[in-house]
């Protein structure tokens, strides 16, 4: 089967997906409750189970100097205490009814997912109403979990030399805007943050109408819209937290920085301002992305990696984002290869690129990223991560079942204008991440 065949064959696995109803694609609903609290429903009976992802439009993005890593603290916090549970016992009851939890925080989000048997949807409706509305900020408990992320933080930093190098090139790509903050926040903040720092950051971004719930299984809609007005409902509205102004300059000159650590070869890290997901050029800088390190015939893999030993191991990628971000390259050199080496031979694989594409490589990773999407609409966790996905940085659900249009019409002469217009000298950050010197 040819590339273009197995590309068709795949769109033909999508068709159930993708199909049109009353209730929009695939039977999902959508509706808001008064409160603006968006819910995203998808009945899907394939196992007696469902899961609730919650998406809040708050990151490290929304924070400012003397309060980073504060989005990332109520990661923690909102597990610790409320109203009607005491400090653990969301976990405690989540796992009684057979259920399990996780969250993570992001530059742009912060999202919470339970995952559970289907008789446990109001349980689940319980536990979240409780802790959005009635969240404890017990100061006994504060100074518990801000000793637990001081601890990750250096944890973090030696142990992952991504972690170390990224972080630094971070905030020298970024001189004005709030991506420049680590997610996790810098040490003195940390150490500082008020009781009323915490108070007002939760009031500000946990309101309902900040919010994205998505729930994918074994439920019905008119299930879910009782439980929603009867839970979530009645928690109050506030006013949209204050809009980020900051708009990052054009970059006009590479930057450079290096730091050292206890490593046996360089690391290597170039980054890239490129436009934020909801841009038109969103699919051709994926696409780029993939032709340059995903699978072992793509581009930096096969002549850095498998073909040289200039590298062991090599990276691109980009995270979704609300405004424009980073493409980003990271790279560990070889044994013998030095930082600039490992540097020049990455510029020179992006100017072949440039200079051409071929076409079937290209479809190539047109195929992966439909595979991509494909398997991740095959369980009900990846339904709900990505209509979620979607519909906070897309602006609707929808447009998960645009994408794969919007990367079939990607050509080879926009793969060589992103990489042109993009991975520039000018709006370059490089990092390197050197052994210490003898």
């Amino acid at each position: 089967m040819n590339r273009k065949s197995l590309y068709t064959t795949l769109l033909a696995c999508l068709i159930p997906l993708i199909s049109l109803s009353q209730s929009g694609p695939a039977g999902i609903h959508s509706f808001h409750l008064e409160n603006g609290m968006h819910f995203i429903v998808q009945e899907d009976r394939s196992i007696p189970n469902a899961n609730m992802y919650l998406f809040w439009k708050v990151g490290s993005r929304n924070e400012v100097h003397g309060i980073t890593g504060l989005s990332h603290f109520f990661e923690h916090m909102m597990f610790n205490g409320s109203k009607n549970y005491g400090p653990k016992q969301f976990d405690r009851v989540m796992e009684a009814n057979g259920g399990s939890n996780n969250a993570y925080t992001s530059e742009n989000v912060t999202v919470y997912t339970d995952w559970f048997q289907k008789d446990a949807l109001e349980t689940i409706f319980k536990l979240e109403s409780d802790r959005i509305q009635y969240l404890s900020i017990d100061s006994a408990m504060v100074e518990s979990e801000r000793g637990v992320v001081l601890s990750e933080r250096s944890t973090g930093l030696e142990n992952s030399n991504y972690r170390t190098l990224g972080e630094l090139v971070q905030s020298v790509a970024f001189k004005e805007h709030p991506y420049m903050f680590p997610v996790i926040g810098f040490e003195s903040d940390i150490k500082s943050w008020t009781q009323a720092d915490l108070e007002q950051y939760f009031k500000t971004y946990y309101s309902p109408n900040n919010a994205t719930v998505v729930i994918v299984g074994d439920v019905s809609i008119d299930q879910v819209k009782k439980l929603a007005q009867q839970y979530m409902a009645p928690i109050p509205k506030r006013a949209l937290p204050p809009v980020i102004r900051t708009i990052e300059p054009a970059q006009n000159g590479t930057r450079r920085v290096e730091t050292f650590k206890d490593i046996a070869t360089a690391n290597v890290l170039m980054a890239y301002h490129v436009p934020a997901s909801n841009h038109e050029d969103y699919y051709a800088l994926e696409l780029l992305s993939s032709i340059l390190t995903s699978g072992n015939s793509s581009r930096l893999i096969k002549n850095l990696v498998l073909d040289t030993t200039l590298a062991s191991q090599v990276y691109s990628f980009t995270e979704n984002s609300f405004d424009p971000s980073l493409f980003s390259i990271y790279a560990i050199a070889g044994k013998s290869t030095s930082a600039p080496d490992l540097e020049k031979a990455i510029e020179k694989q992006i100017e072949m690129i440039i200079e051409k594409v071929n076409e079937n490589e290209l479809q190539k990773v047109k195929n992966q990223k439909l595979m991509e999407l494909y398997k991740s609409l095959e369980t009900i966790n990846g339904k709900a991560n990505s209509l979620g996905t979607y519909a906070v940085f897309f602006g609707d659900y929808r447009k998960m079942f645009e994408a794969p249009d919007h990367f079939e019409k990607v050509t080879t002469g926009d793969i060589q204008r992103v990489a042109r217009q993009y991975l520039t000298i000018r709006n370059k950050t490089t990092g390197y991440l050197l052994p210490h010197q003898p």
